[in-house]
């Protein structure tokens, strides 16, 4: 798994770099990154809960919306997505899934022109569920970080790669008898448009 992701990111940073170099500069001057955007995003998830064998993974996907500022070369602005996820595992009699999450973060990064290199940071939320013939489901706040890189091929339209750690509370599952959290890796996609 390690060399396909390791793949992945350098054939993303090496088409952000390609584009840097053939991007033509709008007539009405330097590239913007500031004003409302809204996309979509598509990932992989994999991840481990807390007191429990099983270790999740599936894909995920969803919908996102934010705000940037620009001062000079700096970037800075907050986002918001909710998303749903596959991502699951079975230990035993029990399976684990994630089947929602939601991140509200706020980003911050220098820009090159048309390329964003960009960390994030913020609160998360979201759903553990343990079925054993019977769904117990908990929603838990968490913390989520993460950084990437974003690429514009137009005035309003740009895509995006980016790395996710998410880490949501436990709460006390019958099934399991003990205090059970998740903590999950994403590895995601997206487009954005930019109004």
């Amino acid at each position: 798994m390690r060399p396909v992701l390791g793949l992945a990111i350098l054939l993303t940073m090496t088409g952000a770099v390609a584009a840097a170099e053939y991007y033509a500069p709008s007539p009405l001057g330097p590239y913007s990154w500031i004003g409302p955007y809204i996309g979509a995003n598509a990932a992989y998830e994999w991840g481990w809960v807390s007191n429990a064998a099983p270790q999740p993974s599936g894909l995920a996907g969803g919908i996102e919306g934010g705000y940037n500022w620009q001062r000079g070369q700096f970037v800075f602005g907050a986002e918001a997505d909710v998303n749903l996820s596959a991502a699951d595992a079975t230990v035993g009699p029990i399976e684990f899934s994630s089947p929602w999450f939601a991140t509200m973060r706020g980003r911050g990064g220098v820009t090159f022109g048309n390329v964003l290199i960009f960390g994030t940071a913020g609160l998360g939320y979201g759903d553990l569920r343990a079925y054993t013939g019977l769904n117990e489901s908990h929603a838990n706040l968490g913390l989520v970080a993460g950084a990437g890189v974003e690429v514009g091929f137009t005035q309003h339209w740009s895509a995006k790669a980016e790395w996710l750690y998410l880490d949501l509370a436990g709460s006390n599952y019958a099934a399991t008898g003990v205090n059970n959290g998740l903590s999950a890796n994403l590895l995601r996609f997206g487009v954005n448009y930019r109004f």
